[in-house]
């Protein structure tokens, strides 16, 4: 490599520009195949079909380079590419647990991850999951049992902004010969390194920030060459959520620029969270990179930076002053995703009141007035302008 320097690598790590005649874009092997020359040529493929060519549900030369840029970046000796998040976070997690084991994450995951968890692997296998509030490394200790194979963690969580003591947590698992996995997408693996800390595997949703561009979805999964190898031949292969290689190619291009658009994201985040702050309009402002945030210290502890995604809550509870807030806003689109160049808007309570009453939303930390914002490549001071003007329709 010609230099350590991570905007470097993430424009030469897996290139291979010799081998494609010089080309500066690796090209796209859209293909479903791959052929062979003789019996001995596929037989030695079949001996390691993770790192040779055969069938494009298996390795694909387009994917393969990007995972590779994918392992560079996040520190890992491997990463494996998948069709989408919850594709990377259903196959590590059916990689680490059995029929009755026991799995311990945070009270806020991923909704879709807490289904699978608390609902689906329940019934389809017996797992046993234990939700707990996670900001104490303790509450994993004391929730642990002799059947507990899993610390499934999400720091921040996409919900509340929790943290997770990544590091503490990693500590207590090994000293019980416990599992981890960590879905590190709010930081990405430029402000948050969680292989470093003593997590087993890292999961993305590639969509967000590391696609960047809202025109993909894919996942990843980080860790040990070993794991990466045996989730790859067991259920990458045989579950089929497999990356497809033109969206490979799209996360390729996207990769070069991550560096630029996170710094960007931060700054301008950061400006439109103290703006907010300072509202008399708002209760509560949820990014871990204000000081005023509880857990701001473990922040800056276990990364180098903050992302664009935030929470906060409106000082009302008045439902159409909350609905006229959320209509009003021009610039923040109102959608359900996060970690494109555009800036975003949603109200949790939108989801939650199809199946919630009000009253239980305080156990699961939310109000009718929470809303999360993903602050995208716009000018800061046009969506703070933006977000004053629609503050203003509260009355």
């Amino acid at each position: 490599m010609p230099s350590d320097r991570l905007e470097t690598r993430l424009a030469h790590v897996g290139e291979d520009r010799a081998s494609h005649s010089g080309a500066v874009v690796p090209p796209l092997y859209q293909n479903s195949l791959f052929t062979f020359e003789s019996w001995d040529a596929i037989d030695q493929a079949f001996d390691d079909r993770v790192r040779y060519p055969i069938y494009s549900r298996g390795t694909n030369p387009t994917v393969r380079a990007v995972e590779e840029k994918m392992a560079s970046i996040a520190g890992a000796p491997a990463a494996r590419l998948f069709g989408s998040g919850m594709a990377a976070i259903s196959a590590s997690i059916l990689h680490e647990v059995g029929p009755g084991d026991h799995v311990v994450t945070v009270r806020n995951v991923y909704g879709p991850t807490q289904n699978l968890l608390g609902r689906y692997l329940r019934e389809k296998m017996n797992l046993e999951t234990t939700f707990v509030d996670g900001s104490d490394p303790e509450d994993f200790e004391r929730a642990a049992t002799d059947r507990t194979r899993l610390f499934y963690l999400e720091s921040p969580s996409s919900a509340v902004f929790s943290l997770q003591d990544l590091a503490a947590v990693a500590r207590i698992a090994r000293d019980r010969g416990i599992r981890t996995i960590v879905d590190n997408t709010w930081a990405t693996p430029l402000f948050q390194k969680p292989l470093e800390l003593g997590i087993d595997l890292e999961v993305h949703s590639v969509s967000k920030y590391l696609g960047g561009h809202s025109d993909l979805v894919a996942g990843a999964v980080m860790g040990s060459e070993g794991d990466v190898r045996s989730i790859a031949v067991r259920e990458y292969e045989l579950l089929g959520g497999i990356m497809a290689p033109f969206n490979a190619w799209l996360l390729q291009r996207s990769l070069r620029t991550l560096p630029m658009r996170m710094e960007r994201h931060q700054a301008s985040a950061g400006a439109v969270a103290r703006f907010l702050e300072s509202h008399p309009a708002i209760s509560r402002v949820r990014w871990p990179g204000l000081a005023s945030h509880p857990q701001h210290t473990l922040a800056r502890r276990q990364m180098t930076g903050f992302s664009g995604l935030m929470g906060f809550t409106l000082a009302t509870d008045d439902l159409r002053a909350i609905k006229r807030f959320f209509d009003s806003l021009r610039l923040f689109q109102r959608g359900v995703s996060w970690g494109g160049h555009e800036s975003l808007v949603y109200a949790p309570a939108i989801s939650y009141l199809k199946e919630l009453p009000p009253e239980r939303f305080d156990e699961l930390g939310i109000s009718l007035g929470d809303m999360r914002i993903s602050v995208g490549l716009e000018d800061p001071g046009d969506l703070v302008a933006d977000l004053e003007q629609a503050l203003a329709t509260i009355g």
